[in-house]
């Protein structure tokens, strides 16, 4: 009798295998790979103008390639002028900033402007030049914002740092000994270069204005078209 498996065994033994196997497959989670999310490519240059700058008082973060379009980002153009060397051009129609260089060539940085009723244009020098500014905003400004009270000139400007409008560097725009109160600063909102959107300030990403700052000298002319 031992030697005799019944019907009824068989059917027991295969649908206790299955049960075997399906609780096999309830128990074991089959990993499905995940595609890789497709990351830009960016050149060497980019990476170079546009990584952080962890060495400055306030670490500046690097610039997201995504929200600076390639033809505003800094490069050396050729440049036909009739202003003599290391005078700053501003091109308010195509949204450049030009630093004349000599043999007919120029840096040209993007940079943002002054949304409509805030434009301003004419020649000009650049009185001097600081690092890490404190802001102060005009009484104009206060008057139309006046949240900005705590930042006025009696309450001593709003300290330097990474939300400061003025950003890492600003460079003073004067007619004559008259302060203009139009500046070229930095500013961390790359998506802001090539748009009218300031108060009638020049303003360029915090590494360019770096860079533009050790170029460009005090006394320098400046030219708003």
């Amino acid at each position: 009798m031992s030697n005799f498996v019944t019907r009824r065994q068989i059917l027991s033994g295969g649908l206790s295998m299955a049960a075997l196997t399906l609780a096999g497959c309830t128990t074991q989670t089959a990993r499905v790979p995940q595609p890789e999310p497709v990351q830009p490519r960016v050149d060497a240059n980019f990476l170079v103008n546009y990584g952080p700058r962890p060495q400055e008082e306030f670490p500046i973060p690097a610039v997201d390639p995504r929200v600076l379009a390639p033809e505003f980002r800094r490069q050396r153009v050729a440049y036909n002028s009739p202003e003599e060397p290391g005078t700053v051009v501003v091109d308010t129609r195509n949204f450049y900033l030009y630093l004349v260089e000599p043999s007919g060539t120029a840096m040209r940085y993007g940079v943002g402007l002054g949304r409509q009723g805030f434009e301003w244009s004419g020649r000009a020098r650049i009185a001097w030049k600081r690092p890490w500014p404190t802001w102060t905003p005009p009484a104009e400004m206060i008057a139309r914002e006046p949240e900005l009270e705590p930042y006025s000139a009696e309450n001593g400007g709003m300290q330097p740092g990474l939300g400061n409008p003025l950003g890492a560097r600003a460079l003073y725009i004067f007619q004559g000994n008259v302060d203009t109160l139009y500046r070229l600063h930095g500013t961390n909102e790359p998506h802001s270069i090539g748009k009218a959107v300031s108060s009638g300030c020049v303003r360029l990403i915090n590494q360019d204005v770096i860079d533009l700052y050790d170029r460009v000298r005090s006394g320098a002319e400046i030219v708003v078209t």
